[in-house]
């Protein structure tokens, strides 16, 4: 049976190196505190599924960013793959180049090849891989959200013109609404992650990514779950199992 390859990029709060920081560990901790994906590692931990977690946190490398801050739109607020300011616009540290290459090269590269062999390991054993990028997001906007939107969905489907068939989305979109949650489709947030050798090459590459407001799962000014923690979990769970039975089928 083709495995789902489960791609969680923002549940970390670990910190490698410390000192490179202008910013105070408290304040520091703060900005870490409100950008990380908290607890996403569990809320979407599926037995069936190869899991691709970074053990770092996006603070200090956003492997969802493109290496390149040319490519990348949230570089202009200086979080691009290395972030340089807050969400609030505060000096966070100065990257030089020197620095740049050190962490994309031991952290954003190896990251990015162990999903990409995960990949090259699922073609091989079933002729097919399906990757669920796997997020939550704020109930309120960041200051830096492209989408100011206050009204946000429950639930957040981001896709890939190339890489994400118009049946999965269905589906997805299909499953929530059968439970009663919105869901929005590249909104608030779009795109989902495929390994760059396969980009825009292979449909047999399949990507998704599934983003779930966090007022469904946490207590959004600390790092608890709330109340509705399990059952949020339980229903991701039966949404990847879907995926996990269908996903042949696309």
């Amino acid at each position: 049976m083709n495995k789902l390859i489960l791609h969680i990029p923002h549940a970390s709060e670990y910190i490698p190196d410390w000192t490179i920081y202008v910013f105070d560990q408290k304040t520091l901790k703060q900005e870490i505190l409100k950008l990380t994906d908290w607890h996403t590692d569990n809320l979407f931990l599926f037995n069936d599924a190869q899991t691709i977690k970074a053990n770092f946190s996006r603070v200090f490398c956003d492997v969802e960013r493109f290496s390149k801050d040319s490519k990348e739109v949230m570089a202009k607020f200086g979080m691009g793959a290395l972030y340089e300011k807050s969400d609030n616009g505060l000096t966070l540290r100065i990257v030089n180049q020197e620095m740049r290459n050190y962490i994309l090269t031991n952290y954003y590269w190896p990251h990015h090849e162990k999903l990409n062999q995960a990949v090259n390991q699922q073609l091989k054993e079933n002729g097919k891989a399906t990757i669920v990028d796997c997020h939550s997001f704020p109930n309120k906007p960041f200051k830096r959200d492209l989408n100011q939107n206050p009204d946000r969905p429950d639930f957040n489907i981001g896709t890939d013109t190339f890489h994400t068939p118009k049946k999965l989305i269905t589906l997805s979109k299909n499953f929530f609404n059968d439970k009663g949650f919105s869901v929005g489709v590249d909104w608030p947030y779009s795109g989902t992650i495929v390994p760059l050798a396969h980009s825009k090459k292979n449909k047999n590459v399949q990507s998704i990514m599934l983003e779930v407001n966090r007022s469904l799962y946490l207590n959004e000014n600390a790092n608890s779950r709330s109340k509705q923690y399990l059952k949020t979990k339980g229903i991701i769970q039966e949404y990847l199992k879907l995926l996990q039975e269908n996903c042949n089928l696309f």
